[in-house]
C-alpha cells in the first residue's frame, strides 16, 4: 500500500504541473477550450450551482484526486516505473477523456464540436502529466520492489 501513497503523492505533483500549464492557457487567452475541463466536469454535475469560488476549489480538488489516483495505481501496480509507462498513463486518460468526458460535456469527440484545438491541447497537457508523473516515480525512489508483506 506505500506505493499507492507515494504514487498517488507523485501523480497530485504531476497534475499540480499539468494544471499550471491549463491555467496559463487560460490567463493568457491561448486556450482552446471555453472553460478548464474539470470546471466545466463540476459545472454540470452541479448543475450550475455552486458559485465560481466554490466550481474551481471543488474542481481544483477533484482533479489533484484523480491524477492522485491514476498515480497511485500506476506505483501500485506497475512493476516497471518509467517515464514510458507515465506517457501511456498520460494517453490512456487523455483518450479516455476525449471519448468519454468531452462528448459527455457536449463537446464531441476530443472537444472537436467546439474546435479541433481542443484534442490537441489535451494531449500535450495529459503528456505532461505522463512524462512528470513517469519520471518522479522512476527518479524519487518508488522501487518496482515488491513490498515485504506483514508477518502473521
Amino acid at each position: 500500500m506505500n506505493r499507492f501513497w507515494s504514487g498517488f503523492g507523485w501523480g497530485v505533483a504531476a497534475t499540480v504541473v499539468m494544471s499550471a500549464l491549463m491555467i496559463l492557457g487560460v490567463l493568457t487567452g491561448m486556450s482552446p477550450m471555453p472553460t478548464p475541463i474539470p470546471a466545466a466536469i463540476v459545472g454540470k454535475l452541479t448543475g450550475g450551482s455552486l458559485p465560481k469560488p466554490g466550481l474551481m476549489a471543488v474542481a481544483a480538488l477533484l482533479h489533484l484526486g484523480y491524477g492522485g489516483f491514476w498515480g497511485g495505481l500506476l506505483a501500485r501496480f506497475s512493476r516497471r516505473l518509467t517515464v514510458g509507462q507515465g506517457v501511456l498513463l498520460g494517453v490512456g486518460l487523455w483518450m479516455l477523456m476525449g471519448v468519454a468526458v468531452l462528448p459527455w460535456l457536449g463537446w464531441g469527440l476530443f472537444g472537436t464540436s467546439q474546435t479541433p484545438k481542443i484534442a490537441v491541447a489535451t494531449l500535450v497537457l495529459h503528456l505532461l502529466y505522463g512524462v512528470t508523473l513517469g519520471w518522479a516515480l522512476a527518479a524519487h525512489g518508488v522501487t518496482t520492489a515488491e513490498e515485504p508483506r506483514a508477518r502473521s
